[in-house]
Formats: C-alpha cells, structure tokens, sequence
C-alpha cells in the first residue's frame, strides 16, 4: 500500500517536470540534427526583423484560434460524459500535445487529454477522442482529394504522364473512397461499439465505448464543421508563412496546395518529434512547383512546425503540473 502511495505521489507531482524536461530535450536534440536548420533559423530571423509584422502576429494568433476550436470539439464531444469549461478543456488539448509529440501518429495525444477527465471516466473520454480524431482526418482526406482534383494539371507537371498518372488516381481514387466509407461509419459509430462487443476477446471494453452511441447527429456534425473550421485556419495560417517568408504563390493554389500537404503527412505513419524533416521534403516537392525559394519553402515548414505544435506542446507539458492524476476528490477544479 505505501508503495503504491509513493508512486502515486511520484506520478502527482513529477510527472509534469520531467515531461517538460523530457520534451524541451528531446525538441532541441531532433531541431539540432535537421541538416540546415540554421540556415533557415536565419531566414526566420531576417523575416521577422525586416518583414511585414503583422503577418507574424495573426499566424500566432490563428494557432490559439487553433487549438480553440479543438477544445470547442473536445467540449461537445464530453458534454454528456463530463461537462468541463472551455479553460479547462483547453488545458486538456494542451496536455495532449505534450504527451502527442513522441508517439506514432500522436496517439499520445489520448493519454495526455483525459488526465483532465475525473477518475473512473478516462477510458470513456479515450472512446470520445478517437471520434474527434476521426472527423479531423476525415476533412483532412477530403480536403486533400479534392485539391488533388484541382491542382492536377501542376502534379501532372511535375510527376509526369504514364505510370506516375496512373498512380496518382490510383490515389485519389482510394483516398475518395475511405473519405466517404469513412463519412458514413463516422455517422454510425453504434456499428463500431455493435462490431466489438459481437468480439468475444474485445467485449469487455464495449462497456467502456457504449458513450459513443449517445453522439447525437447534430453533435457529431457539430464537431465536423469545427474540423473543417480547424482546416481552413491550418490552411491560412500556412499560406501567411509562405507570404512571410517571400515564398511567392498566390492564394488559391496555396491552399489547395497545403491541402495536399496535410492530406501526406496524415496518410504516413510519423512520430510529431521527427515530423519536421518529412515536412520539408513534402513541402519542396509539393510548393516547389509554384516558386524556386527553397530556402522559404524550408523555412515555413519549420516555422508552422514550431509555432503550431513545439511551443504549444511546451505549454501542455508546463499545464501538467497543475494536474493531480490520483485524487480522491468527486470534481476537479477548472
């Protein structure tokens, strides 16, 4: 019993520390080995002492509106599991990213969250995150295909005709089917809870995704339009750092560009920490075709990676320490 008290405290009260110890190591040990990475600290540097200001100031404050609508997600996903305040919920996003950045895919993330989630309800909210992810990536696929579709005449550019064609409709033609396998599952999450309790090894844990039965429609597309609200900041907010850093590509092409993006880096399998040299290669291959500023095009990159989820994932590491894990205590605080 005293062991497990001490771990108890252990977990209470230096978890928080050493995760942010942990991170901020691990964020300066990966930004460390990126090959040319104080080139484009350098280009970051002169861009935010002889460019327009402004720009930088709305590309921070579109990553609070960011995180903002994703807490507004997480509040409607929980509402009838366990109301919390937007602060709070905000808090619990926060967390998530911390935990998010060293894992495959931020699957993390669902750890980090429902430590904000009372006691005895943490498996239920895990259930509620997944559905949350889901519509994110659903608008994702979506939003990526059809970009594919209108910058087709560019990719074909540079991939060329023949069998580099064929693969990329071969492509667009799966990423359409599982946006709308996906759409109609998304609407009947019953059939997923249905699916594994009917699965004699998985049927204990039913009880604990039963909650996603109770997502009404008008919930669900709720957070849906919040997804997609989510998408169009990701894809101003991206297109104002390109501007920023003298990346010359129009608006249109931009966005549709970085839907192509978003739409690659969620298909592959990659932990947040070693996202950053993926994000490079993908943003030069894909905005390469609009402008020749490689170095800006590299810049960006690091720049959105930085603002959107390094510092707030520092943030969420910091917010833990107000986190008790292990309580006694009926509610937490918001």
């Amino acid at each position: 019993m005293a062991l497990n008290k001490s771990i108890k405290i252990f977990v209470n009260y230096l978890l928080g520390p050493a995760l942010f110890v942990w991170l901020s190591w691990s964020i300066y040990v990966q930004l460390r080995h990126q090959p040319n990475l104080r080139e484009h600290i350098h280009t970051l540097r002169q861009a935010i002492a002889n460019g327009p200001q402004w720009r930088l100031y709305v590309i921070i404050l579109l990553m609070i509106i960011n995180w903002g609508l994703e807490s507004r997600k997480w509040q409607a996903l929980l509402k009838n599991l366990e109301p919390m305040s937007f602060l709070r919920s905000f808090k619990a996003i926060l967390s998530g990213l911390a935990f998010a950045m060293n894992t495959p895919n931020r699957i993390g993330e669902y750890g980090g969250r429902i430590l904000h989630v009372r006691e005895g309800r943490r498996l239920q909210a895990v259930s509620l995150t997944v559905a949350g992810s889901m519509s994110q990536l659903l608008v994702t696929l979506f939003m990526g295909c059809l970009g594919m579709s209108l910058l087709r005449e560019h990719l074909i550019s540079v991939m060329g005709g023949g069998a580099p064609l064929i693969w990329l409709n071969i492509f667009r033609f799966v990423t359409a089917f599982f946006t709308f396998a996906g759409l109609l599952l998304y609407f009947r999450l019953g059939w997923i809870v249905q699916g594994i309790d009917r699965i004699p090894a998985l049927s204990s844990i039913s009880r604990h995704i039963s909650v996603m039965e109770e997502l009404t429609v008008s919930v669900l597309l709720r957070v849906l339009v919040l997804s997609l609200m989510r998408f169009l900041v990701f894809g101003i907010q991206y297109i104002l750092m390109l501007h920023f850093l003298q990346v010359d590509i129009d608006w249109w092409s931009g966005f549709w560009t970085v839907s192509i993006l978003f739409l690659l880096l969620a298909m592959v399998p990659t932990v947040a920490l070693l996202e950053i040299g993926l994000r490079w290669e993908y943003s030069l291959l894909l905005f390469g075709m609009f402008s020749s500023n490689a170095v800006g095009i590299y810049a960006a990159a690091t720049g959105i990676w930085l603002i959107n989820l390094a510092v707030p994932a520092l943030a969420g590491s910091i917010l833990i320490l107000g986190v008790r894990i292990f309580s006694d205590r009926e509610s937490m605080a918001s």
